[in-house]
């Protein structure tokens, strides 16, 4: 005589979850007050925001429409992606030697330089700022040594406008740069080089088929973090950018502040989250360890 199994996921009455689903959902009961935190102090305000842009101050998507049809406010927008496309090339093609560099020097030396790129991290953001106002005026350093040089007869206007915002921005995300990369190309086999130079390969062809393409998920995450934080940075563009070429991040300051216009300063907000999303969205999806693009394979 043959008794019937039962599955283990139901109880012989057929219904009720097995033991195992329990215990796993009595063992995630520490997480309950850090998932209250961040509903309370995270999404809840974040639901206001996106309500705001919507409800203020008439319901509809008349926000959203002023943010991309009045051409002051596309300039904003304009001026934002620019910059921040710029920083993040400029900050990849600065970053990716010092991380080389310091991967290929001795350990001390290369310790010592990635030291050095941490403490330009880890000094204070107003601090930096301030420092390339003075470099970058009219009567700066960098100015009078051009001109001592005989480059330029009269200074060149560095500071108040876009190029002070992207020279001082570069400078402050090449260690968001470094420090992904620097791991990516530590974790390299060397002997992965030197097969593709037995087999034939040229220094180039080894460096862009072989050697690049390992340092990709570095790129990628360095190069998604840079942008990400370029898109709402606030205190470099404020001190060293104009009133001509305003960001985003000091619109919706100054729609806060000067106009307290909550309606629109909310819609620009949401739209740098859904763009800060859908980046990121971008980068699960490229990366193929990620479990988005792992479950688009299956």
């Amino acid at each position: 005589m043959k008794i019937a199994a039962v599955p283990l996921t139901q109880s012989p009455a057929g219904g009720s979850p097995r033991p195992a689903r329990l215990a796993r959902w009595k063992g995630s009961l520490p997480l309950l007050p850090a998932l209250l935190f961040l509903a309370l102090c995270f999404l809840a305000p974040l639901i206001g925001l996106l309500l705001r842009g919507v409800l203020e101050p008439t319901p509809g998507l008349g926000n959203y429409a002023t943010l991309f049809a009045n051409s002051s406010y596309a300039k904003v927008l304009f001026n934002t992606f620019s910059v921040a496309g710029l920083v993040t090339l400029i900050s990849l093609l600065l970053g990716f030697p010092l991380a080389w560099a310091i991967t290929l020097a001795p350990r001390g030396w290369g310790r010592w330089l990635l030291s050095i790129v941490l403490l330009s991290m880890w000094t204070s953001l107003l601090a930096r700022s301030y420092a390339w106002l003075v470099l970058l005026q009219g009567s700066g350093a960098i100015n009078s040594a051009l001109m001592w040089l005989g480059l330029i007869d009269e200074p060149l206007e560095l500071v108040h406008n876009l190029t002070g915002v992207v020279i001082g921005m570069s400078y402050i995300m090449i260690p968001f740069i470094v420090l992904p990369l620097q791991a990516t190309m530590s974790a390299i086999d060397p002997m992965v080089l030197q097969a593709g130079s037995i087999c034939g390969a040229s220094p180039w062809s080894n460096f862009f088929r072989v050697f690049l393409p390992l340092c990709r998920p570095g790129l990628f995450s360095g190069g998604l973090m840079v942008f990400v934080m370029s898109l709402g940075y606030y205190v470099t563009p404020a001190l060293l950018g104009g009133a001509q070429n305003m960001m985003l991040p000091e619109f919706i300051v100054q729609q806060v502040q000067s106009f307290l216009n909550w309606g629109l300063a909310s819609a620009a907000a949401a739209l740098l989250i859904a763009i800060t999303l859908l980046l990121f969205y971008v980068y699960l999806k490229l990366q193929a360890e990620s479990p988005v693009a792992s479950s688009n394979a299956r």
